[in-house]
């Protein structure tokens, strides 16, 4: 079966764009050209929380896996952030992901909000400050800070290579993918209680050095987001309802407006989930994984183990409880919502869309713009559900050379806020400066999605662009990388081989 997959590269024009998108029988705006500042869209300011975000574009928080093991900043992660300054957003939201807790991290190198971090932390904003002024002027208009984080079933604090999660509730198809037992302890309400403590000391904590904004993660199957699903929880913190499901970040956002009543608070929220998917074994060919396809549910209708799901049909979204929940979430306090989806664990395809896999992923099913379309049609209906809300789009990076004339159609017609720019400046720290400045952009820095950058942390590397910045492509790490790839790729076509001769 051939997939009707076009590459972002041999689309040469707009136009050609649109065709495309008729194609594909989607609705994706895009402008014929890059508007300059200060008539662009994206150059327009916006109020957040009293604090004037001086234009429309947003950093999405990444992790480097480089910090140290006991959550300190460390050269790498000071390059990565100067680099964010050096782009030309005005919204740094959260830098990169900062764990409450020291069970709670993604991997041992994760970076923590404590007592002996906190001014360590701020000193490397502050590298990102100097590099912003020094590129744009000023940093006035420049809203930044930390996201705050627990990594519940994704926890590796010790190991990088070994989960030791903790768990909201038992998911039938997520524990065994993951290979824990139904009977896998959950958390209790005693530690979750405490957890809530951890969050608001770390709030406070950035308060006190003048951070001016932390968003309190719920994306991408972590534990934030657990909660929202944990329909079969019992007790204050789970149940059938959104409210009751929604204890958890309640708990810490209202304690938070009145310990640190000046912070500027954010969620990014994976605003729908699908159930988790795997590689096609059927369609596995010359080792390279094959498509995704969804984990088996039949057993499990109706659906009660993710948010903003369908759960009659578990691989479509239904966002009537997730526009529910940013009105809620607003009545607490919350200044702004960054919209993603999914989780890069169990369904990367609909939260980061990429022509080329991580290494724990699958290959695309279908043409990876319709999942980039899919996400900005669900910020476009949430902004129409709940218009007085601030909303950040995400799934951009795979538009390529087309993400700023997409994103200031989008931000022009209403149907976003702000459009989130992740890995692109990895490998090109100056494209928002460029598309603002410039009108256009060098075609050699462009992310074309090889997703490197996932691979390399999933196996205990560090992060970085391996494949266009030198930095990381001449590194050790880079070296790594490379390796382990071509070590996959064989092992895959000897197992893709010794099945084919079994058949």
């Amino acid at each position: 079966m051939e997939l009707d997959i076009k590459r972002l590269t041999s689309i040469k024009t707009p136009a050609a764009f649109r065709d495309r998108m008729k194609d594909l029988s989607l609705d994706l705006p895009i402008d014929d050209s890059i508007q300059l500042a200060p008539e662009s869209s994206m150059a327009q300011p916006i109020d957040l929380g009293g604090f004037k975000v001086g234009n429309r574009y947003c950093i999405h928080p990444m992790e480097g896996w480089d910090a140290t093991t006991d959550g300190h900043p460390t050269p790498d992660l000071i390059r990565r952030w100067r680099r964010f300054g050096e782009s030309g957003a005005k919204f740094m939201w959260g830098m990169e992901a900062v764990a409450v807790r020291p069970d709670g991290r993604a991997n041992p190198n994760q970076l923590m909000a404590k007592p002996d971090t906190i001014d360590e932390l701020c000193k490397a904003a502050e590298e990102c400050l100097e590099a912003h002024a020094k590129s744009f002027g000023s940093t006035s208009d420049l809203l930044w800070g930390f996201q705050l984080t627990h990594s519940g079933r994704f926890c590796r604090p010790t190991d990088k290579k070994k989960l030791e999660p903790k768990l909201v509730y038992a998911h039938p198809i997520l524990n065994r993918k993951f290979n824990l037992p139904m009977d896998y302890p959950v958390m209790t309400d005693d530690d979750i209680k405490d957890l809530v403590e951890h969050y608001v000391k770390a709030a406070l904590l950035a308060d006190k050095a003048g951070v001016p904004f932390v968003d309190i993660k719920q994306c991408h199957g972590y534990l934030g987001h657990e909660f929202l699903s944990a329909f079969t929880r019992k007790g204050p913190y789970g149940g059938e309802t959104l409210e009751q499901r929604a204890t958890f970040a309640r708990e810490i956002i209202t304690a938070i407006r009145q310990v640190a009543p000046r912070l500027i608070i954010g969620v990014r929220l994976s605003a729908f989930d699908f159930v988790p998917f795997k590689p096609n074994p059927v369609l596995a060919t010359g080792g390279n994984l094959g498509p995704g396809m969804p984990e088996e549910y039949a057993d499990f209708l109706p659906y009660k183990y993710g948010f903003g799901i369908d759960k009659e049909n578990p691989v479509q979204y239904d966002l009537a409880e997730t526009a529910q929940y940013l009105k809620m979430m607003k009545s607490w306090g919350v200044s702004v919502v960054n919209i993603s989806a999914g989780s890069p664990y169990y369904n990367p395809h609909i939260q980061r869309p990429a022509l080329f896999p991580p290494s724990d992923g699958y290959q695309p099913a279908e043409d990876p713009i319709i999942n980039v379309e899919r996400q900005i049609q669900v910020v476009r209906k949430l902004k129409q559900a709940v218009p007085e809300m601030p909303l950040v789009s995400s799934g951009l990076t795979y538009l390529q050379e087309y993400m700023p004339n997409v994103a200031q159609a989008l931000v022009r017609e209403g149907w976003t806020d702000f459009a989130g720019v992740g890995r692109m400046v990895l490998s090109y720290p100056r494209i928002i400066a460029d598309s603002l400045e410039k009108g256009k952009l060098e075609a050699k820095f462009i992310c074309r999605t090889f997703s490197d950058c996932t691979t390399a942390p999933r196996n205990g590397i560090k992060s970085g662009c391996f494949p266009l910045d030198e930095y990381y492509r001449n590194s050790e790490a880079g070296e790594a990388v490379r390796k382990f790839k071509k070590e996959q790729k064989e092992t895959l076509k000897s197992v893709q081989g010794a099945a084919k001769a079994a058949v």
